[in-house]
């Protein structure tokens, strides 16, 4: 991409799905995205378009540079004042709507979502393991598959709940949670879901903790 899009090409950026990157426009302005390598059309009707990582990055910086709440790594908020979804990754504030049944439907909605996402994008249309999208937010997609299993995240003082979050390994997020049985079924919910996870230690507190890591084959 040589020039940043127009402002109406950055309007459908804008309004594209937060999970899929599914995207509304006219045949002209899809068009111009695909041309700039922001966004591909689906081989399979009804050959909707989608952004591309590309498209999702500029997405992505369009938001933080409009004030989106993003915290530190791996601390998102639960849903930005947009409406944009983000699961909840555990410590953060409490939102209105982060929780009760319109929350449920929207995170049900984004599991939705996500699967649609892996059978288009994988190449042989599994649906039985992360995407691309989900090894390059690693953080967000483990939260989602915990949040869309019914787990509790943990409330602002860490305590409570399952905590998601970024490690040094480039390829794997922790997950806390100071129930040992919560943690283990954390770590069942996250093997369903496609990921590889390792139950380990902290060296000197012994705090037990997953490591998860996305599953390729």
């Amino acid at each position: 991409m040589t020039r940043p899009p127009t402002a109406a090409q950055r309007r459908v950026i804008d309004a594209a799905d937060p999970v899929t990157g599914r995207l509304r426009g006219t045949r002209a302005q899809l068009a111009a995205l695909v041309e700039r390598g922001l966004a591909f059309r689906h081989p399979r009707p009804p050959h909707d378009h989608y952004l591309t990582p590309a498209g999702h990055r500029v997405r992505e910086a369009g938001n933080a540079g409009a004030g989106e709440p993003s915290g530190p790594a791996g601390q998102g908020a639960a849903a930005t004042a947009d409406g944009v979804f983000a699961a909840r990754v555990g410590g953060e504030e409490e939102v209105p709507g982060a929780v009760g049944p319109a929350r449920l439907r929207e995170v049900r909605g984004a599991w939705q979502g996500l699967l649609e996402l892996r059978r288009m994008t994988n190449a042989d249309g599994a649906t039985d393991r992360p995407c691309g999208w989900e090894r390059s937010h690693l953080v967000q997609a483990a939260a989602l598959a915990l949040e869309a299993a019914g787990h509790r995240p943990a409330g602002p003082d860490g305590l409570g709940g399952y905590r998601v979050r970024a490690t040094p390994q480039p390829d794997a997020v922790a997950v806390h949670e100071p129930d040992g049985a919560a943690l283990r079924a954390c770590a069942a919910t996250l093997e369903r879901a496609g990921w590889h996870v390792g139950e380990h230690a902290e060296p000197r507190t012994r705090d037990r903790y997953l490591l998860a890591s996305p599953r390729k084959v």
